[in-house]
């Protein structure tokens, strides 16, 4: 994610005036021209009220899913706010401040007790869903009990099942009485306020609090898995129809009252997003302005980004912002020989980080070196190479025969190497790393899996990992909030770690789930920031992850689309529950 705030101190605005969106004066078209290369990291670009158009939108793949109870891309969650309202959300700012929180359906933070277990929020008045009927506490609630049952719905984040006082409860399709009684973690002693009850305390569960978990949810339009086809909107955006692998579309909702959300425009009548395009033919659209952008949001693909920058008329329309996401290569110690971990530091050593970087398209377009988790956007990153790659980072070939030898396979071994099928760079990368890996002996076939289900039944799901051998599994990771903890708990703790739908694709180590635990409930930020380098350190001293990349995406944007920014809030992506078009 992802997805994909910190504990660290943030602004909680309690409002969020439009003009801080650049929104231009009396409708004008805002016809400024002022697109420069990474103008978009610090202001919108084009700035405009005016509305109509069609915002065109593509995918490369298909989603995840639009259902808020079973997403976890963070181009997903960025897209969900142009149809769904959450209790709080990112400020829809550029630059730093687009890392604060501010109020959406609820009227301000949470208010909490003394030993941060419960937390207490009040709705908006006025808030309605697409067909006009108000919006309930119990909704929220009723997505919240939804979003726990991971059977139905494996691929979400675990925030609210790992840290809800339970009590055994698993799913509103076992409860008889769903959205009435229900989860008992979660009291709405009236249709304006919803309190939250956890098991252990938590500082910053505001953050918890802009998950697409507290999308409601009107228990009588729910159909379970087949939610998908119609999600009821409370946004400034409805879907006319929606085709799971080929396109949908969303056309305005009349019962959006902006006057309830200061933090969103509704400016194109209709958003059209087409599924499954090829990417390179992706990128030639947006290029020839026959696309408005990349809804990924991951930058454009090698041949683009080669001819972006080398034209300064294309360059000026495009970004390349540091975001907290990192590309690695998750190391499946369930996986024979990679339950030795002598086996796993061989992969550390012998991979050629420079290749891989050159595979994503370079440090402009792909990103910067790794050699650790925590990028230098989280709090409390420290600059530390466990396994140092050799002279221009090609890869230490001694030092990883050394470990192969210490693993008992001295001639190397055979594995498997997966990648998403729609993503051209991770395909590449994982080429990449295939070429190094065999210089000392390790065989890595690379199989490619659709990014829709990847995570779902693939890569995600443990039990097919170990029974395919899936040793290697090719992996970006960006923060749901920029911290520590939205960051690492996801990919690093054991406890997380389900049937399918997986983001933690083999880190089990005990030691890592104490300074996990420890970092959470730590108040001071110094202190806390300091536990979790500790987290990253022993994950890389136990080399269940590969770091290569800090990412960089080569955004293009072309020049007919308004109000272009990038929300660091919102992983590096284009914010797109601000974007106009000509």
């Amino acid at each position: 994610m992802r997805r994909s705030i910190p504990l660290v101190a943030t602004g909680l605005a309690a409002t969020l005036a439009l003009a801080a969106c650049g929104g231009g004066s009396g409708g004008s078209g805002g016809t400024s021209g002022d697109g420069t290369f990474n103008a978009a990291l610090t202001k919108p670009v084009n700035a405009s009220t005016k509305t109509g158009g069609t915002l065109r939108l593509a995918n490369s793949g298909d989603w995840d899913n639009v259902d808020p109870a079973d997403t976890y891309y963070a181009y997903s969650w960025d897209f969900a706010r142009l149809y769904g309202r959450t209790l709080m959300m990112f400020k829809s700012v550029p630059g730093k401040e687009g890392t604060d929180l501010t109020p959406d359906l609820a009227q301000g933070p949470g208010q909490h007790s003394a030993d941060l277990k419960t937390w207490t929020y009040k709705l908006k008045p006025g808030i309605k869903y697409e067909d006009g009927t108000p919006v309930r506490a119990q909704d929220i609630k009723y997505d919240v009990e939804r979003t726990l049952d991971k059977k139905v719905f494996p691929n979400g984040p675990t925030y609210f099942n790992d840290y809800l006082d339970l009590q055994g409860y698993t799913s509103p399709y076992a409860d008889k009485t769903p959205g009435k009684l229900g989860l008992k973690a979660v009291e709405t002693p009236d249709d304006q306020t919803i309190i939250f009850h956890l098991k252990k305390p938590f500082a910053a569960f505001d953050y918890f609090a802009m998950l697409p978990s507290t999308m409601p949810v009107p228990p009588a339009k729910d159909t379970g898995a087949n939610y998908k086809q119609h999600v009821v909107a409370t946004g400034p955006y409805k879907f006319e129809n929606y085709t799971p692998g080929k396109s949908m579309t969303l056309v305005r909702n009349t019962n959006w009252d902006p006057a309830t959300d200061p933090n969103r425009k509704q400016l194109p009548d209709r958003i059209e997003v087409q599924l499954g395009i090829n990417a390179d033919d992706l990128d030639n659209r947006l290029i020839n302005g026959s696309l408005d952008s990349d809804v990924v949001g991951t930058g454009v693909q090698a041949a683009a980004a080669a001819k972006i920058q080398s034209q300064p008329r294309l360059k000026k329309n495009a970004d390349s912002a540091p975001t907290a996401r990192l590309w690695y290569t998750a190391i499946s110690g369930d996986v024979a020989p990679f339950d030795n971990v002598h086996c796993r530091r061989a992969v550390e050593y012998a991979a050629d980080k420079q290749a891989m970087q050159t595979a994503f398209g370079g440090p402009l377009s792909g990103g910067d070196i790794a050699t650790h988790l925590l990028m230098p956007l989280i709090p409390g990153s420290k600059d530390i190479n466990p396994y140092p790659s050799g002279a221009g980072n090609h890869g230490d070939i001694a030092k990883a025969k050394q470990e192969l030898a210490a693993c008992g396979k001295p001639n190397g071994f055979k594995t498997v190497l997966t990648a998403r099928t729609e993503r051209t760079k991770e395909v590449n990368g994982a080429l990449a790393l295939q070429q190094s890996l065999a210089k000392v002996g390790i065989q890595a076939e690379i199989k490619k899996f659709p990014q829709g289900d990847y995570f779902k039944l693939y890569a995600g799901k443990p039990e097919y990992v170990k029974k395919n051998g899936l040793g290697l599994i090719m992996m970006a990771w960006g923060a749901d909030w920029p911290e520590g903890f939205g960051y690492l708990s996801q990919i690093v703790d054991s406890r997380v770690i389900r049937d399918a739908g997986n983001t933690n694709l083999g880190v089990k180590d005990p030691e890592v789930d104490k300074l996990v635990d420890k970092a959470a409930t730590t108040a001071d930020a110094t202190a806390r920031n300091d536990l979790w380098a500790q987290v990253d350190a022993k994950v890389m001293d136990d080399a269940y992850i590969m770091p290569f990349l800090d990412v960089k995406g080569l955004l293009y944007r072309p020049p007919g689309v308004k109000n272009v920014f990038v929300n660091q809030g919102l992983n590096g992506l284009y914010d797109y529950a601000q974007m106009g078009v000509k």
